[in-house]
């Protein structure tokens, strides 16, 4: 909304008096209210400019929402000192430029009324209608959250306009001239907020109205922040189009003249006019491709405006014809428009004095589309179901915003929301098929992950891999315009591996690999409570049934039993806890606490019999790495098939499994809750390696580190860190992470080290 400086708020009778003024007190023409300054827009003034495109305006509707507007804000000013009304004067001017309907103008007079004035959402229901009502609450400003960062509160911003404007697009019109007018004054705001409202500016609704296709408005907005963010820069390149300008003046002339009569030779009446781009593009370019301004050759652009579709195609026979074409600067928007609407054929070619000339050819629809985007649909013109209805079937656009506000539910913050938002709206576009022959639009840059998921949320997350154009290729791979992409999926892969949120390009992408990495670590910590749960029961000889627990899920605060099972697994509840909420008489045995040389005793009782089925019952199968359950490695030494193992819970990470003989569970003695049986369960058909650590003593001479590398590659052990420290000045300590299948491969390793004369000592590390 607008940056302005408080005065004392007006009354409310001020506001009343308005509410009760006939509509024919005022009209047209009448003496219009006195305006405060000169410089502001008249009453008359504002109502003529919608009468301008709009013969069938209400003029009483806007007399009375400028009366009302004026008197509301009264004696506020703004940071420059002008009259706070002359703020939503001007965002209504912007919005008449666009020819919009009575209701999005009155609703920009009306947009901070209720939050910075005595004025309420029922009185302007009462007054204006319930319309014009929902479109001011839409723009009101969010309250002061207390969030925790300033993306926070900048995202639940965003959140809120994203979901006003799924219920009328007018919002965000209403919006984005708001936020222009502020830009255009944003010289009289404290010097502290200057560079976040820029920034803010840039990262959001530049963009942002560039996805709706308003290009001009896009291109104010971007240069506005520019000149702000980086004057200097701003200031260069400014000089430097000033003196190309003035230098290439005739040759403008000259190209838009040849263009045009050459056009005139076939037959063919066009609109042909140039224009230079902005300072904000041009730097753009510059950082994007790493070069000077002088070696920019597409700084002045040219627009070809014709009759139909088919003229644009025959223009672009002429052009092609008359002068040579720059090959790969040929691009055809006309038959696959971008995701904003934007329609047009792209060329560029070597013109009069060696020139580069980049065209745009397209239709006069085409133009003022690519101007104004969702503004050049003709609200007030349709007497066929509301704005929004309207985008719904004649909009690219708004199908993206649709798709946006879609993402909402899959943000588990603010952060994560603003963090798609500004990745969706900031990239350009290519444009890939299905081997079916579906058209897939994704932002540049953006790989076979993003097609996957841009396909379905399943393909994405059981895709194993690809062919591009009938060739095997990684899921990485960049793709490129008219790509062909078949993804392959496989059912066995339930879940993405999580790394693949560094690779995606798109938030899409990357919201559902976070959402379905959310759910396979929630599915993880619930089996693993169903586990210790289960074995609980088992060990006490009582039943267990999932129907009795869910009548038991009030006395635990738990929704489900998957909810249960997650809490038990990631330690937050003990199983004996949902024992006792499902068998009120249960009591927990007593744990007697031994001291250390007793309660290695106890827990020597650890390994599993096999063959007895209660004791099979009762504990954990462990089966590696790539388990079903959250479980890690002790951090210092590992552990392998062949040792005796106990597991410790450890809240919000799962199990950590440790060698019986690890000097690190005497920190758990204390705590024997946390204490799990376990044995390992290995399937021998498939070779798994597991983490162990080993100390080194080597003699400190040329090859000795070779001789311990040839021995573990020798043995297919996988060495996966590796420290050395000096212990003497012949000597050398060597502390080596490896990977091993068992006990029995890493005995092996170990003598065969030990036989090295280069090797005063070898020994297995037990973290």
């Amino acid at each position: 909304m607008a940056y302005w400086r408080r005065s004392p708020r007006q009354t409310q009778a001020a506001t009343e008096s308005v509410a009760v003024v006939p509509s024919s007190a005022m009209p047209l023409p009448a003496k219009p209210v006195k305006s405060p300054r000169s410089g502001m827009i008249r009453q008359y003034d504002l109502v003529e400019r919608v009468r301008s495109y709009n013969p069938d305006t209400n003029e009483d509707l806007l007399n009375r929402a400028y009366v009302y507007a004026m008197k509301a804000h009264g004696t506020q000013t703004r940071a420059s000192g002008d009259p706070y009304f002359s703020h939503p004067l001007e965002v209504a001017a912007i919005l008449t430029d666009l020819k919009l309907d009575d209701a999005t103008i009155v609703a920009a007079l009306l947009h901070d009324t209720i939050e910075d004035t005595e004025a309420t959402r029922a009185e302007i229901d009462h007054v204006f209608g319930h319309e014009i009502g929902a479109l001011v609450e839409g723009l009101t400003k969010l309250k002061r959250l207390e969030l925790v960062s300033r993306e926070a509160k900048q995202a639940e911003n965003l959140r809120k306009l994203l979901l006003a404007i799924a219920d009328d697009v007018r919002v965000l019109l209403i919006k984005l001239a708001d936020r222009l007018h502020n830009m255009r004054t944003l010289e009289f705001v404290p010097p502290t907020s200057r560079r976040r409202i820029a920034e803010e500016t840039l990262d959001i609704y530049a963009p942002l109205s560039g996805r709706m296709g308003m290009q001009e408005m896009r291109e104010e907005l971007e240069d506005l922040s520019f000149r702000m963010l980086d004057p200097e820069a701003h200031a260069v390149v400014m000089q430097r189009l000033e003196a190309l300008e003035d230098r290439n003046r005739n040759l403008i002339g000259e190209i838009e003249s040849q263009l045009t009569k050459n056009l005139q030779k076939n037959g063919m009446a066009a609109h042909v006019y140039g224009r230079r781009k902005r300072p904000f593009s041009i730097w753009t370019k510059m950082e994007r491709k790493s070069v000077g301004f002088e070696q920019l050759s597409d700084i002045f652009g040219f627009r070809v405006v014709m009759d139909d579709v088919e003229a644009c195609y025959r223009a672009l026979g002429v052009v092609h014809t008359t002068w040579p074409v720059v090959p790969g600067r040929f691009k055809d928007y006309i038959s696959t428009p971008k995701q904003n609407d934007y329609r047009s054929i792209h060329t560029t070619v070597i013109g009069p004095g060696n020139q580069r000339v980049e065209l745009q050819i397209r239709t006069e629809e085409m133009d003022q589309i690519a101007e104004l985007g969702i503004a050049a649909h003709a609200f007030y013109k349709d007497g066929v179901g509301s704005p929004t209805e309207l985008l719904k079937r004649e909009s690219n656009a708004f199908a993206w915003l649709r798709h946006t506000i879609g993402i909402l539910s899959d943000s588990s913050n603010p952060e994560e929301f603003l963090e798609h938002t500004k990745l969706e709206l900031f990239h350009d576009q290519v444009f890939c098929f299905t081997p079916k022959g579906k058209l897939i639009a994704l932002p540049r840059e953006a790989n076979v992950i993003d097609f996957a998921y841009a396909v379905h949320t399943d393909v994405g997350n059981s895709a194993v891999g690809c062919k591009i154009n009938g060739k095997f290729a990684p899921l990485s791979s960049e793709l490129q315009n008219g790509d062909e992409v078949e993804v392959l999926t496989s059912e066995a892969q339930a879940a993405p591996p999580s790394a693949w949120e560094s690779l995606a390009v798109t938030g899409k992408a990357r919201a559902a690999i976070r959402r379905a990495t959310r759910t396979a670590v929630r599915d993880q910590y619930a089996g693993l409570g169903r586990r210790i749960v289960e074995r609980l029961f088992a060990r006490a000889k009582i039943e267990y049934a999932d129907d009795k627990l869910k009548g038991a899920l009030p006395r635990l605060a738990r929704a489900s039993i998957d909810d249960v099972m997650a809490s038990v697994g990631r330690g937050e509840m003990k199983a004996s806890d949902v024992a006792r909420a499902m068998y009120p008489d249960y009591k927990e045995e007593r744990v007697v606490r031994y001291g250390a040389k007793k309660s290695l005793a106890v827990k020597l009782k650890l390994k599993a019999d096999p063959h007895h089925p209660a004791r099979a019952a009762s504990v954990i199968p462990i089966r590696g790495i790539n388990s079903d359950l959250p479980v890690k490695f002790a951090p210092n030494g590992g552990a392998v098939p062949g040792d005796r193992i106990v597991g410790i819970v450890t809240p919000g990470e799962g199990i950590t499994i440790y060698p019986i003989q690890s000097p690190a569970l005497k920190d758990f003695e204390e705590e024997p809750e946390r204490w799990l049986d376990v044995r390992w369960d290995i399937d021998e058909t498939i070779p798994q390696r597991f983490p162990a650590r080993i100390r080194i003593d080597n003699v400190n001479e040329p090859g000795s580190l070779a001789q311990v590398a040839t021995v573990i590659a020798e043995h297919d052990g996988n060495i996966d860190n590796i420290h050395m420290g000096r212990r003497a000045p012949d000597f050398t300590d060597v502390t080596i992470d490896l990977e091993v299948y068992d006990l029995k491969h890493l005995t092996a390793i170990l003598a065969q080290l030990r036989a090295k004369p280069a090797i005063a000592k070898a020994e297995r590390v037990n973290g």
